[in-house]
């Protein structure tokens, strides 16, 4: 063994040693069964899921959220309204279709009142577009992501943080969603 590998492999023992011995332990804020534990840390989010719908008929009163270009009526463990303000979009010849904006939604989680704001992306193929980058016709695929905005959530959503997703189910013309909540 050469001089050049000794050297760092000492280092990495002596950093092992030093980080295995009995006298170093956790802060008190990360001990074991304390509220704030390492193993309270390393549990996962919550999941949650259910169906959202176009609401044609106006349920969640659009005109209500003044800029909203519609509402999606949620149903599932989230109840309520998911306002759409689309902020740029953009078509591509093929009929891709791009498009960007924030939500709100209003509405109930396991029976709880709140709301949060999300930022999202929709990407979706259409049979076409329009010159001002709209899409044409039917849609053929669609999906979404709605990353949560940080601070934004009130009532029941107060300080959570994750993502809600959306997959497009064309056939049934309603929207499956999936997601997970850290409180």
């Amino acid at each position: 063994m050469n001089k050049k590998s000794i050297v760092p492999l000492i280092l990495c023992l002596g950093l092992i040693t030093i980080g295995c011995s009995k006298d170093y332990s956790l802060s008190d804020g990360l001990a074991l069964g304390k509220p704030e534990s390492v193993l309270m840390k390393s549990m996962g989010a919550t999941q949650y899921a259910g169906i959202g719908y176009f609401d044609a008929v106006d349920a969640c009163n659009v005109a209500g959220q003044e800029g909203a270009a519609f509402a999606v009526r949620m149903t599932g463990d989230l109840e309520g309204c998911l306002y759409v303000f689309v902020d740029e979009f953009e078509c591509s010849p093929s009929g891709t279709y791009r498009e960007v904006g924030r939500e709100l939604f209003i509405g109930t989680y396991k029976g709880s009142s709140g709301s949060f704001w999300t930022t999202y992306r929709f990407e979706a193929k259409y049979e076409g577009c329009a010159e001002d980058g709209s899409y044409l016709g039917a849609e053929i695929l669609g999906r979404c992501q709605h990353p949560l905005v940080d601070g934004s959530g009130e009532g029941v959503f107060e300080g959570v943080s994750g993502r809600l997703d959306m997959k497009d189910d064309i056939e049934a013309g309603n929207y499956p969603y999936r997601g997970h909540f850290k409180f």
